[in-house]
């Protein structure tokens, strides 16, 4: 779990107690499907209080959420159906060239936050945010600096990763 922490910079918060929001929204956007439909993003990542600004303090790490609820090749499933379904998205709400660009090899092109706001569309959005308690705005903002480089770690062969190479990110 520790390589899928690090690719995703999801350590603990700057308080050490979990999860930021904003690193809760990046693991939603790559897992979507997954967690649509299912309990509240929140509760599955195990978080139990609620914090000053309503989003809750602690939680497990999504990379031992993922390992620990659906074993490894669940998890190696949905992240690298996560990144399909997203590039997806992106390329029917013509931000394909911009998320092709982290998964090749070579720079990044960057997304503005109303780019990346046409491309992950209102529901998902709205999902989001409601999910992490923070703003549209300071999640559009967010994602924009985080989504490149994120997807960008987690494709190094300039590829779609197979499940069993996602798998071997989980483990």
């Amino acid at each position: 779990m520790a390589l899928l922490d690090n690719l995703l910079g999801m350590g603990g918060s700057a308080s050490g107690t979990g999860m930021s929001p904003l690193k809760m929204a990046l693991l939603g956007v790559l897992a979507y499907r997954a967690f649509q439909g299912n309990r509240r993003l929140a509760e599955t990542l195990g978080r139990s209080q609620p914090g000053a600004n309503g989003v809750n303090a602690g939680a497990a790490s999504p990379g031992a959420w993922l390992g620990s609820l659906l074993g490894a090749k669940a998890a190696g499933s949905i992240l690298s159906g996560g990144i399909g379904d997203l590039f997806k998205q992106f390329r029917q709400n013509g931000q394909g060239d911009k998320a092709l660009s982290w998964i090749a090899r070579g720079p990044n092109k960057s997304i503005s936050p109303s780019e990346l706001e046409q491309a992950l569309g209102d529901e998902k959005i709205d999902w989001l945010t409601r999910e992490t308690g923070i703003s549209r705005e300071e999640l559009l903002s967010g994602l924009s600096r985080a989504l490149p480089e994120t997807v960008d770690k987690l494709t190094p062969d300039g590829r779609l990763p197979t499940e069993r190479e996602a798998e071997r990110l989980v483990c």
